[in-house]
């Protein structure tokens, strides 16, 4: 353990790291306007769900720490750091860990930095919050671990657009989140109008498409889908099984596709678990575009984040107001 971490629970509000996680003095760790992360959000970040004191999926959250930092030319001590992270998650027990990693201010100015140690040097801040994580009903993987399934909740296409990004960028959760943040904006104003209505169910995500008309992610989380028409499809339908919650073939019943990050946004933690997970069963996850005529065609549709787990979905709304039901 890191000499510099307290043996006291982390206040509430962010503490400052330095490149190999050891803890900042308070009087020491300021944020400057001249950020990078703020001012051009040169960097990137990672959501931890914590339960009984331990980071969950903490091999996938690491692999997104040397990805991202390598991507962005950013040098950190991820190991390092990894067991700083560790040390809070026991310190926390029921929570959350927010991580920031953005590069150090830099002498020159505007968008460029140095390509030296101190162009690489990177500012990180960590967060933790108290909170309960994941007390859904479990699921089983094919490998034996579990993840959390959440009720059922409808979702509903959005008219915000992702952007298309070039490699490296696509896929990073990186700090530039505005189309994001926008298509947010917009589910919310949605779910405003919805609960005047009283509508008996709520929704729950929106789907978005990105600027080639793709449809490719949730607004926080990504997307899992089957089709009717599959060329894949199983003998046993999933509409002929008990309701998904308990149900232990809701993952393997059936082909699952998701949309590709290679343009546009964010290869999650969750997505990869199950990918991963279901790589070696009779139905490995398919790679594959979502377009507006496989919309009518969808049999089952779930999101997926690294702290609510599975998020089933009864109904999509398309744009046109059709409403696709899913048995």
């Amino acid at each position: 353990m890191p000499h510099s971490i307290a043996n006291v629970i982390p206040p509430s509000g962010w503490i400052c790291l330095d490149s190999s996680g050891n803890t900042i003095e308070p009087s020491k760790a300021t944020i400057s306007l001249d950020n990078r992360g703020l001012a051009y959000g040169d960097g990137f970040f990672t959501t931890m769900g914590v339960i009984d004191g331990q980071i969950l999926w903490l091999d996938y959250h690491h692999q997104r720490l040397v990805s991202h930092s390598k991507a962005l030319h950013i040098e950190l001590d991820s190991r390092s750091l990894l067991a700083t992270l560790q040390t809070y998650a026991k310190q926390l027990q029921q929570g959350m860990l927010k991580l920031i990693v953005t590069r150090s201010m830099q002498d020159i100015r505007g968008y460029g930095y140095t390509p030296s140690a101190s162009g690489s040097a990177c500012d990180i801040w960590l967060k933790s919050s108290a909170m309960t994580v994941a007390t859904a009903e479990p699921l089983c993987l094919p490998d034996g671990r579990s993840i959390p399934i959440q009720p059922s909740s409808a979702a509903i296409c959005l008219s915000s657009q992702l952007s298309c990004l070039p490699p490296p960028l696509a896929g990073l959760k990186s700090l530039n989140r505005l189309d994001n943040v926008l298509a947010s904006g917009e589910l919310q104003g949605i779910k405003a109008q919805i609960s005047k209505s009283n509508t008996e169910q709520s929704i729950g995500e929106g789907l978005l498409r990105d600027m080639s008309g793709q449809w490719v992610e949730g607004t926080m989380s990504n997307v899992f889908y089957q089709l009717s028409e599959s060329p894949y499809a199983a003998s046993e339908k999933l509409s002929t099984l008990p309701p998904h919650r308990g149900n232990a073939n809701y993952l393997i019943t059936g082909q699952w596709y998701t949309p590709s990050m290679t343009q546009s946004g964010v290869a999650g933690v969750m997505r990869q678990v199950i990918i991963d997970a279901l790589s070696s069963t009779e139905y490995p996850i398919v790679i594959r575009p979502l377009q507006d005529e496989d919309l009518p065609q969808l049999t089952q549709v779930f999101f997926c984040n690294a702290l609510r787990g599975i998020m089933p979905m009864s109904r999509l709304t398309l744009l046109s107001g059709m409403v696709v039901g899913f048995e």
